[in-house]
């Protein structure tokens, strides 16, 4: 019996690319905010290009992970910003300025626009 590695190894390196990207947004809106959202754009669309253009496919789909977990990350960057403000991470204090904008109701989604309630809360008449 032959084993194959590609899958497990593609596995383990997403789990551990999701688990250095998780830090890294927190760190990177801790110290300069949002404001290098486009960076991690420019990158994502670099990283999934170039992955296109990798023969070997364990290669390849982990660079389409870093890609992928890059433009994930630019959601989760502005996210970061209202968890801070609802006091979930800690606010850098040379940029207290900056979260005046945030309300502390503003839902974490960046589709949703207002808080609606959650199904369980409804009450029957």
């Amino acid at each position: 019996m032959e084993l194959h590695y590609t899958g497990v190894i593609i596995a383990v390196s997403t789990f551990l690319i999701i688990g250095l990207f998780h830090p890294l947004v927190i760190k990177t809106e801790y110290h300069s905010g949002t404001r290098y959202w486009w960076v991690f754009l420019i990158l994502g669309i670099l990283t999934i290009g170039t992955a296109f253009l990798i023969e070997n496919v364990m290669f390849s789909a982990i660079m389409g992970v870093v890609g992928a977990s890059l433009l994930w990350s630019i959601g989760e960057l502005f996210a970061q910003k209202k968890r801070v403000k609802k006091g979930w991470f800690p606010m850098n204090p040379k940029r207290k300025h900056e979260y005046d904008d945030v309300s502390e109701d503003e839902s974490l989604c960046p589709v949703c626009k207002d808080n609606p309630p959650h199904p369980a809360s409804y009450k029957e008449k």
